[in-house]
């Protein structure tokens, strides 16, 4: 074999295998505003252990399913994506040369492909971010802001002030980060609460969460009910209020803070393209974690999914939703220019997905 350009073989065995029984529904806008705005989405689930992928293909709505354990952190990287899973962060470099060979053929236009994984242990990482060369990882576990790289587990990088050292032990359950625009360096991460001691986070859980500005360690904005994945977007920050079911556009000098959309479920998981805001949505369990929120007034009503808000006027211009196979969303992240994306996760078996063997030019 020769090293240089790589050729590329995509094989299938069609065989009777368990697939994860998904019904879903989406507004009458929701396929012809992905092509419009030229994009598809990636979504995680940690209670199903999939990623979704979300795209089009002749004008309908196409929707894929990996197999990934316990699925939540989730980024674009310069070579791909990656997943951060129960133990392992998966790294998924991207193929556009491999997409169309994948069945049916001529469906897709990328590829991610489930290639070498790092062995982080059960650390419970919720958001995954990619910036200066390296990924970002919020080790909930640990309480703090690690790095993913070389033979470690990971490597320490920051935590909060009121944190008093690095210890497994779930005591603020940290979970959302922003990257400053330029991805130099982490701006902001969110917080269920200050509290040191394990689990002290859960007694004010309905409204005693942060957002916590990085590089000085100061608290922005304080009242929060469960909120998660902050970000920054044209010089403005947002974060989700997710125990009320809001997207919040936060002053990160002032902490004033004004509503942009009320939302029809949890929301967890935020990206951002063109002037729309893509938020994931939950429905929550009756549990000591979700219990007590002031969104399960609506608990009935509550859905999960994708909305895709204006930010200009705050209306929901798309709208996918599961109806059953997957009732909690973690991660979403918009791939700009692709229609319809092949994930191919570690698992195919599973996944009743094709064998893909990536091989040098012979």
């Amino acid at each position: 074999m020769k090293a240089g350009k790589a050729s590329t073989t995509a094989s299938g065995v069609d065989a009777q295998r368990p697939k994860l029984a998904v019904s879903y529904e989406h507004n009458k806008s929701f396929p012809a505003l992905l092509e419009r705005l030229d994009l598809s989405v990636l979504l995680s689930t940690y209670q199903a252990g999939r990623v979704v992928s979300v795209g089009s293909h002749n004008g309908k709505l196409q929707l894929g399913f990996s197999h990934f354990d316990q699925a939540m952190g989730l980024c674009r990287t310069p070579s791909g994506i990656a997943v951060g899973c129960r133990y392992v962060v998966w790294t998924l470099p991207a193929s556009r040369e491999i997409a169309p060979s994948i069945k049916p053929e001529g469906a897709y236009d990328i590829a991610f492909l489930a290639r070498s994984c790092h062995q982080s242990g059960p650390v419970r990482g919720h958001d995954l971010a990619w910036g200066n060369g390296r990924l970002w990882l919020v080790n909930t576990l640990f309480n703090g802001l690690v790095t993913v790289e070389g033979n470690w587990s990971f490597v320490p990088q920051w935590q909060p002030p009121f944190i008093s050292g690095w210890a497994a032990g779930d005591r603020c359950h940290l979970n959302g980060l922003a990257l400053k625009e330029d991805g130099s360096a982490p701006a902001f991460v969110t917080a269920l609460g200050e509290t040191d001691t394990e689990h002290g986070w859960r007694e004010n859980k309905a409204n005693g969460g942060c957002l916590i500005h990085v590089p000085s360690g100061e608290v922005v904005l304080r009242g929060l009910s469960m909120p998660h994945s902050p970000r920054l977007y044209q010089d403005q920050l947002y974060v989700l209020d997710s125990g009320h079911g809001a997207l919040l556009r936060v002053d990160p000098k002032s902490g004033e803070h004004n509503t942009v959309a009320h939302l029809p479920g949890f929301t967890r998981g935020l990206d951002f393209f063109a002037g729309y805001a893509f938020v994931g949505l939950s429905q929550i369990r009756e549990t000591a974690v979700f219990g007590g929120l002031p969104i399960g007034e609506r608990h009935q009503e509550l859905k999960c999914g994708l909305a895709v808000v204006n930010l200009s006027n705050g209306s929901i211009d798309g709208l996918l939703w599961f109806q059953s196979g997957i009732e909690e969303t973690f991660a979403v992240a918009v791939l700009p220019g692709w229609h319809n994306p092949a994930v191919i996760g570690p698992d195919t078996s599973t996944d009743a997905s094709q064998t893909i063997w990536l091989v040098p030019q012979m």
